[in-house]
Formats: structure tokens, sequence, C-alpha cells
């Protein structure tokens, strides 16, 4: 996921706890190289105090917002106008919008449109339109979670998070497949991102999208090495046949039938004639 996408980093510091920062930064490197990061509020009051350290500390600017009229945020519409100022201004390829205030959905929105990456990091309570509207989503309270040397114990049924049986199946019964049914997981995981852009294998109690596969009861998977060594994992639903997957392969099959029909058809016409 990783590339050399210039990326700016946005902080609603009144919807963000200073604590995260390290996380949230090494989070985000993932998706390209942070060349902007601005955090926005009103560091006049006391309850931001604690972002101070934080500021200094990992070299983001700090953009002053007074609070000029009650009821009114004037933290986010500075966010937003310098969004928009660095998106004509082609100086960076990607967006990471750090807030759980679903007033920044419109400008994930605009910024999508303008064919920019946009990644959201806000806590669960983040309306899902804000959601919805990036292209990916990560919540702050799976940050750092997958640091830890703990093995991952098998999800079993009756602990299993309800919807995650039906994304993985909707996305197995999506994503291209070999004769066998099986599926590149990376492709997968894709796909998972694209119906829901909040999807984390952490959220499961995983470190990583193959650790949740391999501890699910309903699909298995295999390590495939290519001649190069490089080791990739593959998954099929559990009890899928050959002749299950993929369905879009069944018109060819119909279509080579009727050819075969049609040959000794046309052998015939031709000897009468």
């Amino acid at each position: 996921m990783t590339d050399d996408k210039r990326l700016a980093v946005l902080i609603d510091a009144d919807n963000t706890p200073s604590r995260v920062v390290k996380e949230l930064f090494e989070e985000l490197a993932g998706y390209g190289t942070i060349t902007v990061k601005r955090a926005y509020g009103d560091w006049t009051n006391p309850r931001l105090g604690g972002w101070r350290e934080v500021l200094l500390g990992n070299a983001i600017s700090p953009q002053q917002q007074f609070a000029y009229t009650v009821g009114k945020n004037a933290t986010d519409s500075a966010l937003i106008i310098d969004a928009m100022d660095l998106l004509y201004g082609r100086n960076v390829e990607g967006f990471a919008i750090v807030s759980s205030d679903s007033d920044f959905t419109p400008l994930a929105t605009r910024l999508r449109e303008s064919g920019k990456r946009v990644i959201g990091v806000g806590q669960r309570q983040t309306p899902k339109a804000f959601v919805e509207a990036c292209e990916k989503f990560v919540f702050i309270e799976v940050l750092g979670s997958s640091s830890s040397t703990e093995p991952t114990e098998e999800v079993t049924p009756s602990d299993e998070p309800k919807s995650l049986h039906s994304l993985l199946t909707r996305a197995l019964n999506k994503v291209p497949t070999d004769d066998e049914g099986w599926a590149a997981a990376g492709t997968v995981g894709q796909h998972l991102s694209r119906i829901d852009p909040s999807f984390d294998a952490r959220s499961y109690g995983a470190s990583r999208l193959s650790d949740l596969l391999r501890a699910q009861h309903f699909v298995e998977t295999k390590s495939v090495t290519s001649s190069s060594g490089h080791s990739q994992l593959w998954v099929r639903l559990k009890g899928r046949r050959p002749n299950d997957a993929p369905a879009q392969k069944a018109p060819a099959k119909k279509a080579t039938k009727k050819a075969a029909k049609k040959a000794p058809a046309e052998k015939a016409a031709k000897k009468s004639g």
C-alpha cells in the first residue's frame, strides 16, 4: 500500500486526542510521503494544552483559529480553506483528514471528485456519511493495536462480529478467482475497503488481514510461493467446488456447446449442397 504520493495531514485538534499522534503518523506513512502536517484549533484554550509538546515533537504546524462566535466552528472552516488551497496548488496527491466531525463530508467528496486520495481518521462515533465519503477510514481506537506481539486467537462463530461473515462472503463472491475458487488475499482486501472504507482487520482482533482470514471457520487459505520466492496468501469459501466459481465463465461454456452442435449441421449442409 505504501507509495511515493505526497500526502497532506490536516488535523482537527478540537476532535482529536493528542495521545494518538505518534501512532497516527505511523499509520499514515503507509499511504504516502507526508509533506504537510497541520493542526487546527484555538490554542489559547486550556483544553488543548496537551497538544503543545505533541506539536513540537512531531513538526506539526499549528494553525490558530479563535472562536469568533459561539456555536460556530472556525476550525472547520480554516481546515477546509487550506485543503482547497492545497488542492488547487497541486502540491499533494492525497489528503488525510483527521476528525470525527461530519462537517468534513463535503470536503472529502470534493477532493475525491478531483482525483485525490482521501484517508479519514476519527473515532468510532464518526458519522457514517463522513466515513463513506473517504477512500479509506481508520478508527483511532485501533491505532497501535497492530504492534501487539500476542498471537491472534481464533474467532469462533459465537464471538465473531456479526458483519464479518457477510463482508468476507460478499467480497469472495465478487473478486476474480481461479477455476477452483481461490482468490488472492490482497485483492480481497482491496475489495473490502471499497465496500466498507472503515474495514480494518484490527477491529476484529487481528493485526493483519492474513491473520484474520486464517482464523475464520468459513474460509480456507493456502500460501503459494512464486518462482521469485515471494509468498502469497490465497483464500476461498470453505466447501466451494471448482464448478461453483467463477459464475461468469458459464456463458462461455454454453457458447462452446452451441458451436459444437452447429458444426455437424454445417457439414451436413455442405454435403447436401
